[in-house]
């Protein structure tokens, strides 16, 4: 029984710590960091590069209107801005659409080879020092390119990371809130400290010599890219005022299928990015990326089942309804927490939205989402050409 404890409290210690112990002791580095020296300004007085608004589109003729005059109402000099979009396999009218846009460059090819071959293709045709990635079905906040642009303004930047927002119209989209909100706050300190680990995909820029051909059956682009361009000794920065912001999922279902195809992508990129694995040679950047990503696709999710499994154990040995004993507070702890998820599970089946029981059921399937996404990576099962969530 002392193996087991002790392999209990090893998986709390890392499921606390990957959740909310990083975030305790990020938020105590940078204030120490703060004490030690003054922030450095940026000098960006009359720095306006030309910059390239780069789309890869699937399908997404309902929303190229609302894209377009989005885009072209941002703050940023207009002559300094190109519009080039990638619609390869669209076949919904999407680059026809387009065409009849003044100042939009469109370039097509029948074959949909997934995102990140659009965005192999599409790069050759960037020209100007800056490549702004977003999504077709996000609109930009009005200053976002000249917040993003600003931070490029510091030699050390390779790479830019925006923010997604979420429209909080009910229980979805507030657990959905919830998270981001969390990761935002995570992304602003681990900036701060010294690199984001991984780019949001709904809004992110690079200086475009830095950017390197992705492997075309890569899952995460964006984290791929940006984290390939931190190993080279740059940073990746963030500004949450440079944001993307996006429709909720339909359903937490919905949201599932979405998480499922980012923990396969997420297994896949721990493969890749093996080297950022060593603190020895990469340092801080090693100890951000395997505290706020590595963790959470991996001995996280694997530990809540061991410490379930192993304290279901303890608990029976010593008797389920001993209270005195501490291992059985937290076999009933985790029981509680699941049932809780489970009735969350239960009220979103009937659109009943109480918030307090989305939380813990959104938490859970977070954490099956990286099982499922596993045995799909294993099995190869995971197409880059991603089946969209349904958006509300």
């Amino acid at each position: 029984m002392l193996a087991l404890k002790i392999i209990i409290w090893i998986f709390f210690i890392i499921i606390f710590y990957a959740y909310l112990g990083y975030g305790i002791l990020l938020f105590i580095l940078i204030r120490l960091k703060r004490l030690s020296g003054k922030k450095k300004k940026l000098e960006v007085k009359g720095f306006e590069p030309e910059v390239t608004l780069f789309v890869t589109a699937y399908n997404e003729k309902d929303f190229i209107d609302a894209k377009i005059r989005n885009s072209l109402s941002l703050d940023y000099p207009k002559e300094k801005v190109r519009h080039v979009w990638v619609t390869d396999g669209s076949d919904d009218g999407t680059p026809e659409l387009l065409k009849e846009y003044e100042g939009i460059e469109v370039y097509h090819q029948p074959l949909r080879a997934g995102k990140i071959a659009a965005m192999n293709r599409g790069m050759q045709f960037v020209k100007t020092p800056i490549a702004i990635f977003s999504d077709g079905n996000t609109l930009l906040g009005k200053e976002s390119i000249r917040r993003i642009v600003a931070l490029f303004s510091d030699l050390k930047v390779g790479c830019v990371s925006g923010e997604k927002r979420i429209f909080n119209k009910d229980s979805v989209a507030a657990t959905e809130g919830i998270y981001w909100k969390y990761e935002s706050t995570l992304k602003r300190w681990d900036a701060e400290l010294y690199s984001v680990v991984g780019a949001a995909g709904e809004l992110f820029a690079l200086r475009t010599e830095l950017f390197r051909p992705v492997e075309p059956d890569t899952l995460l682009d964006d984290f791929i890219i940006s984290l390939r361009i931190a190993e080279q000794g740059y940073t990746i920065q963030y500004d949450p005022e440079a944001y993307a912001i996006e429709n909720p999922s339909v359903s937490v279902r919905e949201e599932l299928k979405r998480k499922i195809r980012i923990s396969a992508g997420g297994i896949q990129s721990v493969i890749r990015l093996k080297e950022l694995l060593n603190p020895f040679k990469f340092g801080l950047l090693s100890f951000q990326y395997i505290s706020h990503r590595v963790l959470r696709w991996t001995l996280a999710p694997l530990g809540l089942l061991i410490m379930l499994v192993c304290s279901g154990i303890v608990a029976a040995e010593a008797g389920f309804f001993n209270f005195r004993n501490i291992y059985i507070w937290l076999f009933w702890g985790q029981i509680l927490f699941y049932m809780v998820a489970l009735f969350g599970w239960f009220l979103e089946e009937r659109k009943i939205k109480l918030k307090i029981f989305f939380v813990p059921y959104y938490f859970f399937i977070m954490n099956l989402a990286v099982y499922l996404g596993f045995a799909r990576y294993i099995r190869k099962q995971q197409s880059v050409n991603w089946e969209r969530a349904k958006r509300s």
